[in-house]
């Protein structure tokens, strides 16, 4: 089959990095695959190489655009060069940007469209651009269950669960080999945090739960098309009054990335919401210990892998304290819970989450 995959970025979010991986074991089983994404801040490349073709649409930055119709924009540049595309035997988009952006181009039916997780937006325009998304392509896949759930009640529709995949090797071998070692030097015990500062990523309860915690916090990522400035603000002040001094390295080379999470005490998984938990599942394959908020979701993919923390009012207390419990190895599961981790990793594997696609792909057109 030809494949086209498309993306709304080039920098190493979730959605993206599921994209490339999932383009590549695609082509490993013999399908033709292309990848088309949006690349703003004048990228002319993905955050890593990509083995397999890829298309790039410049979004120009334009000073004081609003979010909404910066979005806008991006899916009109996006479905404009789409137009120009030849035909493909799978149209997949990865987001709800690309799916309305392929949509505008050639139409829905036939599209696939992976949803991740829901998102929750107010400015008309986006909830318009979101429910377009969910109600018009011919086929919707989910990463989990308890997502193909939400999709299921809200609009009665039923997805197909293809999974996530992981590179499982990758972060392993950066534990075995002391990838970590010069990331300790540098920050001592950290408790790592992956995805930026966001509100979807927790990063105020963290704040609160690292006020009692005797260890620096290091939060890596962080590239989306939402204005959270204003959260930001929110986050560093709360910090600063709490006496937390978290290091916010912002996006981190793809080279590097594995041994900054091997060199972790902690991973710290505060999100209000995911899909599957990518960064988390990473960290189990080097080894470290994670903690996350009891969510669903989370229960249905790392279940015995992982520390879970209730959620609620006390979210902030009882995180704290799972974290000391690992940070000061009061955990006396916790090398089982370690060796479960790195099984659970190692088992989703790129290859096996392509052909559920392949499968998927072949059902609709049959």
């Amino acid at each position: 089959m030809l494949i086209r995959l498309s993306t709304y970025s080039t920098k190493p979010r979730g959605g993206v990095v599921h994209t490339l991986a999932l383009a590549e074991a695609l082509q490993r089983l013999g399908h033709d695959v292309q990848v088309w994404a949006l690349a703003r801040g004048g990228d002319d490349s993905f955050f890593r190489s990509v083995e397999v073709p890829v298309r790039l649409v410049p979004v120009p930055e334009i000073e004081g655009e609003s979010v909404g119709d910066r979005i806008l924009r991006s899916i009109a540049l996006l479905s404009g060069a789409l137009a120009d595309a030849g035909p493909a035997d799978v149209r997949h988009a990865q987001d709800c940007l690309t799916a309305n952006a392929e949509g505008a181009a050639h139409g829905y039916a036939g599209l696939v469209r992976t949803v991740h997780h829901l998102d929750r937006f107010t400015t008309p325009s986006l909830v318009a651009c979101h429910e377009r998304a969910l109600v018009e392509p011919a086929q919707l896949l989910c990463v989990s269950d308890a997502v193909a759930a939400e999709v299921h009640a809200g609009w009665g529709r039923t997805a197909p669960v293809v999974g996530n995949g992981v590179d499982a090797a990758r972060f392993a071998a950066a534990e075995a080999g002391g990838a970590g070692a010069p990331w300790r030097e540098r920050y001592g015990r950290y408790v790592l945090s992956v995805g930026g500062i966001e509100p979807r990523k927790g990063t105020l309860d963290l704040v609160r739960a690292m006020a009692s915690i005797e260890a620096p916090l290091v939060v890596a990522g962080g590239d989306t098309l939402f204005d959270y400035r204003g959260y930001r603000d929110e986050v560093f002040a709360l910090a600063a009054s709490l006496g937390v001094e978290p290091v916010v390295l912002g996006p981190v080379p793809d080279d590097a990335l594995p041994g900054l999470v091997a060199g972790a005490a902690a991973f710290a998984f505060p999100s209000t919401k995911e899909g599957f938990g990518l960064a988390a599942m990473e960290a189990l394959a080097a080894g470290v210990p994670v903690v996350a908020r009891d969510l669903p979701v989370l229960r249905e993919v790392f279940a015995g892998a992982v520390r879970f923390a209730a959620d609620g009012d006390e979210f902030a207390d009882a995180y704290a304290a799972e974290l000391r419990a690992v940070l000061g190895g009061d955990d006396p599961s916790g090398p089982a819970r370690t060796t479960v981790g790195r099984a659970l990793a190692a088992s989703h594997t790129w290859d096996a989450v392509a052909a559920r696609h392949v499968a998927a792909y072949a059902e609709r057109l049959a």
